[in-house]
């Protein structure tokens, strides 16, 4: 794996890490859920034949940190990161841009907000719960996964989480949490040494990314006129799954064909290779 060029940017309360690789075209990267750039390696290098790949650790993540760590977290001011380093990177010149998960929800934001900074978005399972038929279900569930947090801590607040996107409604029921070497060993070789880092970002991504991110509403009509330079994704094994259900319900809405990628809502960490390669082509158009 070729070393990237790693930077710091300063932008409003935060200095974001990012990490740039290759030659071309700019191709932004913005990982979802507790990852940071470190979550698009097995992917980088690949795509780095073809485009100036770019990845970072969205603030408050890993090696991004902020100016006041209890701040409350706004979609708007990720988005605004995400544009920060394209105006570093790519003056002048509209990038490519892919998110995943929560990362695709402040992809889509960016889109809307600074269409001429963005050539094409790609995003995968964005869970953009609200605008389903049944989204009151899904803030009353968000809402219990934060009481849960703030009540009882971090593991039964990500197994209720983890569990309520797996089904894909609002059950009661109290799962079962995995232990860490559980979920370490279900997770290829490189995934799994990024697990300690995953950990310690968790009680940041449940107490403030899932609630400002995931009770968000996308600007749908904007989105429709905005179709040509948007690409909507999900995973060929995650069918019935919450984020699923979104990104396949934005697509119906758009009038938008959803291209299925490899394995489920993480298969940029199960499949790297064939993952890799469909989003070579979704760039290609």
């Amino acid at each position: 794996m070729a070393e990237p060029t790693i930077g710091s940017l300063r932008v409003n309360g935060a200095t974001l890490h990012y990490e740039v690789r290759g030659q071309g075209p700019l191709l932004l990267l913005i990982p979802g859920g507790t990852g940071g750039a470190a979550a698009f390696d097995a992917v980088a290098d690949g795509l780095a034949a073809e485009y100036t790949v770019a990845t970072y650790d969205p603030r408050g993540m890993s090696r991004s940190t902020l100016d006041a760590p209890e701040a409350e977290q706004s979609l708007a001011e990720h988005a605004d990161d995400a544009l920060r380093i394209l105006e570093l990177l790519s003056p002048g010149e509209p990038a490519r841009v892919f998110g995943t998960s929560s990362g695709a929800i402040a992809a889509l934001h960016l889109l809307t907000t600074h269409p001429e900074r963005v050539e094409r978005v790609v995003a995968h399972e964005p869970p953009v719960v609200t605008i389903l038929p049944d989204a009151s279900e899904h803030r009353a569930f968000i809402a219990r996964v934060q009481e849960t947090f703030h009540t009882q801590g971090l593991m039964p607040a990500m197994a209720l989480f983890a569990a309520g996107l797996k089904k894909g409604d609002d059950e009661t029921t109290e799962p079962k949490a995995e232990t860490e070497a559980e979920a370490k060993a279900k997770l290829p070789p490189q995934a799994a040494a990024r697990a300690e880092s995953t950990m310690a970002n968790l009680p940041y991504f449940v107490g403030s990314i899932v609630p400002s991110f995931m009770t968000h509403t996308p600007d749908l009509d904007s989105l429709e006129t905005l179709s040509e330079q948007l690409v909507l994704a999900g995973g060929q094994d995650s069918r019935g799954e919450l984020p699923y259900r979104a990104v396949a319900f934005m697509a119906e809405r758009l009038g938008a064909e959803l291209q299925h990628f490899p394995g489920g809502h993480i298969g940029l960490t199960t499949h790297p290779a064939e993952y890799g390669e469909l989003l070579r082509k979704a760039f290609r158009g």
